[in-house]
């Protein structure tokens, strides 16, 4: 997937509004939504909530897990921790994005919670980087994504599928019998070109 279709799937996620209008529910292709009472929090998904925003006919209610103290404490447990630590949300990047940019007057201190969020990202980009780089090192074939989010996993996908391959494929050349390539050779020497290339499995 691209970013675009992360940021569409991150964006059916579900966040509470403060209505400012009443309507009856909307009935959408993924399920109902409201009904819509003035003054009374009722959710609504993301994309539904950045709209009504703009159009100023709600207020929104920022996730409790985008506040300052939870992301430093965040933070800290993903800087001791060796391990990819569980994200309160699987489009925490996405989501803080998209409600930063439409709806900083609704989050309490929004620029330090900005802050915070891209501090975790970059040292979660940094343990990528160092289990990539460990990984084709010691030649593995497969690497686990536990609490890895999709764009984090999404931005390993330009180099890491291609460097396990050219390993795999180095690995299996190395891996032909001795045995074999040598009465290959022999043939070829009688004038008896083998015909197959044989890889033992």
């Amino acid at each position: 997937m691209n970013p675009e279709e992360i940021e569409f799937l991150a964006e059916k996620e579900s966040i509470s509004i403060i209505p400012t209008f009443n309507n009856d529910v909307i009935h959408l292709i993924t399920g109902d939504v409201g009904p819509f009472r003035a003054s009374l929090p009722t959710n609504v998904p993301l994309w539904m909530a950045i709209t009504l925003k703009q159009q100023q006919r709600c207020k929104i209610q920022p996730p409790d897990w985008m506040n300052v103290e939870k992301l430093e404490s965040i933070k800290e447990e993903e800087k001791q921790s060796i391990n990819f630590t569980k994200m309160p949300s699987d489009h925490y990047m996405v989501e803080a994005k998209v409600l930063l940019d439409y709806a900083s007057d609704d989050i309490p201190k929004a620029d330090e919670v900005r802050t915070i969020i891209k501090d975790i990202w970059d040292i979660r980009m940094s343990k990528i980087r160092s289990s990539v780089t460990k990984l084709v090192k010691n030649g593995e074939f497969y690497a686990a994504v536990d609490n890895l989010t999709i764009m984090e996993i999404n931005s390993m996908r330009p180099i890491l599928p291609h460097a396990l391959d050219q390993l795999y494929r180095m690995k299996k050349t190395r891996r032909i019998r001795p045995s074999q390539t040598s009465s290959n050779a022999s043939s070829y020497l009688l004038g008896k070109p083998s015909t197959s290339f044989n890889v033992s499995n």
